[in-house]
């Protein structure tokens, strides 16, 4: 059976995973009815619509969303915020369909609204500090991680992107500690592990870094990250060979890895790293 989007029923809230910088998705549910619709200011008045219609709205949004297509996304969910404004998921929603698009602002008022009505679930607050990363607020976006896993202390992403905060104010030994925790509550996280990674070459340990990544490799053949992070750690090491041939496959995945503005801005590479990738670059460049 189709689970409903009618207020009182568990509905879907999309969480973002943040790997330096780097959104992806993952779903996960918010338990439980949605409480204290009172909180929120009733919107204009709109017609009432069918439940089976609200159920089309809210497939729509996801499939909006799974295709990238985060506009659409934010108009279906600011339908359904007509139909259910004291429903937090909607609102956490639509706040990261507004993240997607760089409406950080925007964003962390749909969060802020999520928290007033459900103040004890977690995911309202972990989304508000990627907006507040997104906008370089990182004592606010730590503060927020710091409350989720106050709820859940076995939170894997909100340790990985309190990594992402503590990395972001410079403090990589903290970080080192931060993605190592989130990579330990969850083995598959390969977001973590490649984060926990980058962040041992930020502190120079060198050899177990390379050692993480080629372990990621293993694993993940086709993890574009680690392939163009062994390049970069390889090739200042003096392992030639073996680095031309991780860039082969990193580009053959993905060739923002040769735009070393996206590597610093976007997926937000440690100094160090993004140092090395550079060098390599510059070299490719003139051979």
């Amino acid at each position: 059976m189709k689970t409903s989007a009618v207020i009182g029923h568990p509905l879907k809230i999309l969480r973002p995973l943040v790997a330096l910088g780097m959104m992806l998705l993952l779903i996960c549910t918010l338990v439980g009815p949605c409480a204290n619709a009172s909180a929120v200011a009733a919107p204009v008045q709109v017609p009432d619509v069918s439940d089976s219609d609200l159920d089309t709205l809210f497939d729509q949004a996801l499939e909006a969303t799974n295709v990238g297509d985060f506009s659409t996304a934010e108009t279906y969910w600011t339908q359904l915020l007509d139909q259910q404004p004291g429903n937090p998921a909607l609102w956490s929603n639509r706040g990261n369909a507004r993240v997607s698009q760089n409406k950080l602002d925007s964003a962390i008022l749909d969060y802020n609204h999520a928290i007033e009505i459900a103040p004890d679930q977690p995911d309202p607050y972990l989304n508000r500090g990627v907006a507040e990363e997104g906008l370089g607020h990182w004592d606010d976006a730590i503060a927020d991680y710091n409350h989720v896993l106050e709820i859940d202390d076995q939170d894997p992403v909100a340790y990985n992107n309190l990594g992402n905060a503590n990395a972001g104010l410079g403090h990589w030994d903290i970080a080192v500690e931060d993605y190592q925790h989130a990579a330990e509550l969850a083995p598959d996280f390969a977001f973590a592990r490649a984060n926990y990674a980058l962040a041992l070459y930020q502190v120079e340990e060198t050899q177990e870094a390379i050692r993480t990544m080629k372990s990621l490799v293993r694993k993940y053949p086709q993890f574009a990250d680690m392939r163009a992070a062994l390049t970069a750690v390889l090739w200042a090491e003096g392992q030639t060979g073996e680095a031309e041939s991780n860039w082969a496959s990193a580009v053959g995945l993905d060739r923002r890895y040769r735009d070393i503005e996206w590597v610093t801005q976007v997926r937000r590479w440690p100094p160090r790293a993004v140092m090395a990738l550079d060098k390599f670059l510059a070299l490719q460049t003139i051979s």
